[in-house]
């Protein structure tokens, strides 16, 4: 099962990707919010 071992090593790798690119969002929002909120 050599296709099918790489296919989920590939989806794992993509949502791997994803997972970490809305945490990192999330918290770059969050910092904008806080130095919004602290300006104000």
């Amino acid at each position: 099962m050599p296709a099918s071992s790489s296919f989920l090593a590939r989806l794992g790798w993509f949502v791997g990707l994803w997972a970490g690119g809305v945490v990192a969002l999330g918290i770059v929002a969050t910092l904008i919010k806080m130095i919004i909120y602290h300006q104000w």
